[in-house]
């Protein structure tokens, strides 16, 4: 996320375990996303996949971050611990045994971008394998936080795509609720239209300007903003078809920019995810879903605002797709 540099170290690693899942060579397409997604910093020992699970009934879960790390391109959780660590994997067992499964997202605020220090779209491709071998995933989110080589990158994505139908999603900074993602976001999208890469588009619903009073309704303009930017880059799909292709992810409780996404904001956007029918929702963080610091500044640990434990969890759970 925007904010994950600030949260928290993040991650990155390699090397595929039983977890596997074998590429499924011309697959039919990806499917899609679809329901709740949210992000939780993995380089965090608590809470785990599988208690929040228990205690809220979310079993999607999408995995923030896997990056590149010292030795280049070399897929570590926040660029330092090992893909296959042992806890990390063993609780995604644990999800999936209890009919969970996870996303895994590249990027963030945080670097080296796997995206950047893959200097290759043969050796990006081998990185995402070896990712998504690791926790038997085929969801892949790749999180743009800076400029990326998005040529090369597109060429990765509809090759992984070509071979075993892995669902992408581009989650992308917003520039402002009016105006929706920034320029940049558009160039990465319509980069990946031309490469023919099936995406769905995640604005990250946080930190951007506004005029409005009420950050829920600021942020669902945000969204409403980017669905017609998708217009502009895909003109002959439905309207649909437009808002199956789009992902919502604010940050819960304080915000970096002073503004408060609180309860009542949520249940809002699941309203209004449901009556329009979008793809998913997502939020940063799990990790921050509870109430250990009401009034205080923004941390990774806490969302600074009163509330039951998971209770964001409990409301976006909520939203089935």
């Amino acid at each position: 996320m925007k904010t994950t540099a600030r949260l928290a170290a993040l991650t990155a690693g390699l090397l595929m375990t039983a977890l596997a899942v074998p590429a499924t060579s011309g697959a039919a397409g990806p499917a899609a996303i679809t329901g709740a997604a949210p992000y939780i910093d993995i380089t965090m020992a608590q809470p785990s996949l599988a208690s929040v699970a228990a205690a809220t009934g979310q079993k999607r879960f999408t995995l923030a971050f896997a990056l590149g790390s010292h030795a280049g391109c070399d897929p570590r959780w926040g660029g330092t611990i090992p893909i296959d660590d042992s806890r990390i994997v063993n609780d995604v067992r644990a999800l999936k045994s209890a009919g969970g499964e996870v996303v895994v997202a590249t990027g963030g605020a945080a670097g080296p971008y796997l995206e950047h220090v893959c200097g290759t779209a043969d050796a990006l491709l081998a990185a995402y394998r070896k990712v998504l071998d690791t926790v038997g995933s085929n969801h892949l989110d790749v999180d743009v936080e800076a400029t990326i080589p998005h040529d090369m990158v597109n060429t990765a994505l509809a090759r992984l795509q070509a071979e075993r139908g892995t669902s992408v999603s581009y989650t992308m900074r917003v520039q402002g609720d009016d105006y929706g993602m920034d320029p940049y976001s558009i160039t990465v999208l319509r980069s990946a239209a031309a490469k023919g890469v099936e995406v769905q588009v995640n604005p990250m619903t946080m930190e951007f300007g506004t005029s409005r009073a009420n950050w829920g309704d600021a942020v669902i303009a945000a969204a409403e903003s980017s669905l017609r930017q998708l217009k502009e880059i895909w003109p002959n799909r439905s309207d649909a078809q437009l808002k199956r292709m789009l992902g919502v992810t604010p940050m819960i409780g304080r915000n970096f920019n002073g503004k408060i996404f609180d309860q009542s904001h949520a249940r809002k956007l699941v309203q209004w995810a449901g009556a329009n029918r979008i793809g998913f929702l997502a939020f940063w963080s799990v990790g921050r879903d509870n109430g250990g610091c009401p009034g205080g500044g923004v941390s990774p640990t806490c969302s600074s605002i009163p509330q039951s434990t998971y209770e964001f969890t409990k409301i976006f759970a909520g939203y089935t797709g």
